[in-house]
């Protein structure tokens, strides 16, 4: 999945690795609980509450090189033991920023059962939030 935003890369990655940005975009506009320790190593946990529901996804850091990129792993907690890591890259061009983002799935299971959940709409609706919250900041 890639993505590009009218922003800076320092700005478009602390987006992505600080709670004080991720509340207001990664839920799409809903209620979101977010705890980073955002180190290798270090855990995230983020709660959006979407009618009604609580729903909590979890992660461990495995590689970081700020700005440049950070690996993670990712697993919605009620399908526990379905984990994929994430690889996000960002590039930056005359003040534009591409995102990157690679998932690496335990099985092709796995992949499909991702694809048929949603997921790639609500991406969607996330970096969409992000691009409006980008313009507020900007």
């Amino acid at each position: 999945m890639s993505r590009t935003f009218d922003a800076p890369r320092d700005l478009v990655f602390a987006a992505h690795t600080q709670a004080e940005h991720l509340r207001h975009w990664w839920g799409r506009g809903n209620p979101l609980d977010v705890t980073i320790d955002f180190r290798v190593g270090g855990k995230w946990r983020f709660v959006e509450t979407a009618d009604g529901q609580e729903h909590a996804f979890r992660g461990e850091f495995r590689e970081i090189s700020a700005p440049e990129t950070f690996t993670w792993t990712f697993e919605y907690e009620p399908m526990a033991g379905h984990v994929l890591v994430e690889r996000y890259v960002f590039t930056e061009e005359n003040g534009r920023t591409t995102v990157t983002g690679m998932s690496t799935f335990s099985s092709q299971e796995d992949r499909d059962g991702m694809l048929e959940s949603g997921m790639e709409a609500g991406a969607n609706q996330s970096y969409e939030a992000l691009d409006a919250y980008l313009r507020k900041l900007g």
